[in-house]
């Protein structure tokens, strides 16, 4: 007996739609619940396909049931079939609206503080029928799970490179310098040349020294020789960061796009401070093997546009 006469024509979307809800909900009382169909259509719907497949989809318990391993490679199948369902029946609404939609982005605050306030700008002044929804995603800790488990399409971040991930699909914008930032008020905004070590025993405001940004800036110290600073006050958030700087009295290490795009720009100072070559790569990040929504499409390719002139040439 071939595939689609043993499985193909057994196994419907209505069975998979079940065990997703029967894993998820953890017993098959809870998931008939949530279904709005009877206790004993669920049990005889997995009863069938484990007839079919010829394996136990779930252990059961008196607390409930657990997916087996068999289980577990179903309920990923189910996943991307519903996943790619969901992507073309984006297209079709495209095809047939081309300017309305949802497209879901996740960014770490620095990118919302930074680039992306100038791309979704340049973006709803071309598309303004289309609705954006912006999560925040710490990617410079590889926080991923909104991307995973599908809350948005594609995420903008700062990750290592090369990621380790055979999952992950990662596209670079740009690579940009860090560059030293005062209070535009400041003693040091009216000097014309201070070394990296003129600052060192000033108050800093600074990533931790473990996630990304900090790896980087804490390179930049040991590349001049330096031992990297215990900073005053150690966070990722760039809007903090903006802020305490812009009050004089402490100094701190930034990305080039947030002194170039971020609302609190005009409250600093670049320093004229010569600091190694050492670039934070901004990247697109998506789901290999998993299908983008033409207006995700849409969104990258403007997002290309608005990082080109912080590409710089092409080497």
């Amino acid at each position: 007996m071939d595939w689609a006469d043993r499985i193909g024509r057994r196994i419907r979307l209505r069975d998979l739609h079940i065990v997703l809800a029967v894993a998820e909900a953890g017993s098959m009382a809870k998931a008939s619940a949530r279904l709005a169909i009877s206790h004993p259509v669920v049990s005889k719907t997995i009863g069938d396909l484990e007839h079919t497949l010829g394996v136990r989809l779930f252990d059961r318990s008196s607390q409930g049931v657990e997916l087996t391993a068999y289980g577990r490679a179903l309920l990923k199948c189910g996943t991307t079939v519903f996943d790619e369902m969901r992507q073309g029946l984006k297209q079709i609404e495209f095809l047939a609206d081309p300017d309305s939609g949802e497209v879901r982005i996740g960014c770490p605050e620095i990118v919302i503080a930074g680039l992306l306030p100038a791309i979704l700008e340049k973006f709803v002044a071309q598309y303004p029928r289309i609705r954006l929804h912006v999560a925040l995603a710490n990617t410079a800790v590889l926080e991923f799970r909104e991307l995973r488990e599908r809350n948005v399409e594609l995420l903008i971040g700062r990750t290592p490179l090369p990621l380790r991930d055979d999952e992950l699909q990662i596209e670079t914008l740009f690579a940009e310098p860090f560059v030293a930032v005062a209070a535009l008020q400041s003693g040091w905004a009216r000097r014309r040349r201070i070394a990296l070590a003129d600052l060192i025993d000033q108050p800093w405001v600074l990533p931790p020294y473990e996630s990304v940004p900090g790896r980087l800036i804490a390179e930049i110290f040991g590349r001049c020789d330096l031992e990297p600073p215990v900073p005053s006050i150690t966070t990722l958030s760039v809007q903090l960061t903006t802020t305490l700087v812009a009050s004089g009295r402490f100094v701190g290490m930034l990305p080039v796009s947030v002194t170039t795009f971020s609302a609190g720009r005009e409250m600093l100072k670049k320093l004229p401070v010569t600091l190694p070559g050492m670039h934070m790569p901004t990247n697109i990040i998506t789901v290999k093997n998993r299908t983008l929504s033409p207006l995700a499409e849409l969104f990258i390719a403007c997002a290309r546009e608005v990082a080109r002139p912080l590409a710089g040439p092409k080497r």
